[in-house]
């Protein structure tokens, strides 16, 4: 099989594309693959090193206000489809498949007007304003979130698959994000973490109830604080607590993070859709701190379906502070019959089999495409 994979700007998009590459090439061992991105993205690093080749588009998304930028990025657009029409005719893929973000735009869209099957995959609970534009070319939209479904009324065929990041994460092995982190098997560990690059307003609150740590004690916490944080971060905990406690480890980012997160007993994070696909496919009960700051809100929405289930409890930015932070992590960690059923219903929300769900729908269009 031939499979061109687009997704870009964020690590959101680009590692559930690599999932299902990975999980592709396990299924397909003649497998090949192009991955086409943006110049600027994220994605024109971590591809490459993945061993995949990578071919770069220039593309920009629009903005949401009139603007006379909007009309170089039509122009962009329709380059960028030419260039990827010019792409997918030299590598002749069996299947494309788009993971979001604006780079998918001409990439997909090229391919359904070439008669080449196609799939996008939505992370979120609200679809993104590209995916919504290619639902109604592409052969299949796959969702995350089985609620989604109803929010692409044209698609020709809509399939609840859960996120691919999932699979990946499914297969960590927990006894060493125990070693990475220098701890014993049996701990267990709060992980409060505001993404890869940290946030602003959870590192407050992790300074805030730095002080009430202690008194956890049969507790670990690990605070990530992302890299452009560390340092301030570490120093106002100092100035607040002094020595830090025994039972508290600041770090500015994790590398080996599904590891980690296999090792857990509650995470504290924000609501990213990789993320939640992350740590469902674990069954870890988690607080969500939603960002205020993305697109239609959507992390609100993607935490609260979370929340709906019983796998998590919601805290609204303009609610976090210190208190409410080790307040909802006592209720939680102190009542085991709650933590179980948290983990429970975290479990059932997740799909570790959503990259072969993906991988299975790619192949029956390939087929369908050959006929």
């Amino acid at each position: 099989m031939r499979v061109v994979l687009s997704g870009g700007g964020t690590g959101g998009h680009i590692y559930p594309a690599l999932a299902v590459a990975s999980s592709c090439a396990e299924q397909f061992p003649d497998a090949e693959f192009l991955y086409i991105g943006g110049e600027r993205g994220l994605e024109s690093s971590i591809v490459p090193k993945e061993g995949i080749p990578f071919k770069a588009i220039d593309i920009t998304g629009f903005r949401r206000k009139l603007s006379l930028d909007n009309m170089k990025t039509v122009m962009r657009f329709l380059k960028g489809v030419r260039s990827s029409k010019r792409m997918l005719r030299e590598f002749k893929p069996d299947v494309v498949i788009g993971t979001g973000g604006y780079v998918c735009g001409p990439v997909v869209y090229a391919a359904a007007k070439l008669g080449i099957p196609s799939i996008i995959h939505e992370q979120n609970a609200v679809p993104g304003l590209t995916n919504r534009f290619l639902s109604k070319y592409v052969s299949t939209v796959a969702v995350s979130f089985e609620d989604s479904k109803s929010a692409f009324p044209g698609a020709r065929n809509v399939l609840y698959t859960g996120n691919p990041r999932a699979t990946t994460v499914a297969r960590a092995d927990k006894m060493k994000g125990y070693e990475s982190l220098g701890l014993p098997a049996d701990s267990s560990i709060v992980l409060v973490i505001g993404g890869s690059r940290g946030a602003k307003a959870i590192n407050e609150a992790m300074v805030e109830m730095a002080s009430a740590v202690r008194e956890l004690g049969d507790l670990t916490f690990v605070y990530v604080t992302g890299d452009s944080y560390y340092e301030a971060t570490l120093e106002a905990i100092r100035a607040k607590v002094g020595t830090l406690p025994k039972n508290l480890k600041v770090l500015p980012y994790i590398h080996n993070m599904p590891e980690v997160l296999a090792a857990l007993s509650l995470i504290v994070n924000r609501a990213g859709a990789s993320f939640l696909a992350e740590i469902t496919s674990l069954g870890i009960p988690s607080i969500l701190i939603p960002s205020p700051n993305v697109t239609n809100n959507h992390q609100e929405k993607n935490a609260r379906m979370l929340e709906k289930s019983g796998a998590a409890k919601v805290i609204l930015e303009p609610e976090l502070n210190g208190d409410s932070l080790v307040k909802a992590v006592k209720e939680i960690m102190g009542d085991k019959a709650r933590q179980a059923s948290m983990s429970s219903a975290s479990k059932e929300l997740g799909k570790p089999d959503s990259a072969r769900l993906i991988v299975a729908e790619m192949r029956r269009l390939a087929e369908s495409g050959r006929k």
